[in-house]
């Protein structure tokens, strides 16, 4: 009975300083294409705008129907934009920068495509098929925000990645054969 009240008090006395709290495990999710899965863990204690956005995204079915659209060998392949008729699919508000999170962009990590403002991803994002630290953040460049690493999968990646592709309008690197995201769902952890 005693040692329930010292365990008792001592969790009231270090609960405002945070430290009984337990921190949320960062979520998995599985991008179900039809070359095979690929499942990623993502960082939510990184990134965690990130991972909220591209959570946001799963949650809604968003990116059921969307396809790799940009294949690119040995660099990357991106998705989760454009139909397989490369019509690019409405999205929401663009999200702030978080590559200043110490997070390379090493192989088999994914990140957040964006134009040339650094504060402009949305919904696109790209996995690395190898190691693109010329893509992290330095003094000087803005860099892409890694957020989360493939746990299994890579093998499919790496598939994905020798697809044969076709100029499509202004669109380069897009595969002949669309590869379809069917669907990206939140994985259980239990």
């Amino acid at each position: 009975m005693l040692r329930n009240l010292i365990m008792t008090l001592a969790l009231t006395l270090l609960a405002p300083l945070g430290l009984a709290e337990t921190p949320l495990p960062n979520p998995q999710v599985v991008i179900k294409t039809t070359e095979g899965d690929i499942t990623v863990r993502l960082f939510r204690d990184k990134a965690p705008v990130t991972v909220a956005n591209f959570l946001s995204y799963v949650d809604s079915g968003f990116y059921s129907g969307t396809i790799f659209h940009r294949v690119m060998p040995n660099f990357m392949i991106q998705g989760g934009g454009f139909t397989p008729e490369m019509v690019e699919k409405p999205k929401g508000e663009p999200i702030v920068n978080e590559a200043k999170n110490r997070l390379h962009n090493v192989r088999g990590t994914i990140a957040m495509a964006r134009t040339a403002d650094p504060d402009s991803a949305t919904n696109q994002f790209f996995i690395n098929q190898r190691t693109n630290l010329q893509l992290d953040w330095t003094p000087g460049s803005d860099g892409y925000t890694v957020f989360g690493e493939v746990t299994q999968g890579m093998d499919v990646v790496d598939y994905i990645a020798t697809s044969p592709v076709v100029q499509v309008g202004p669109h380069a690197n897009v595969p002949a054969q669309p590869i379809i995201i069917e669907e990206v769902v939140r994985k259980s952890i239990l």
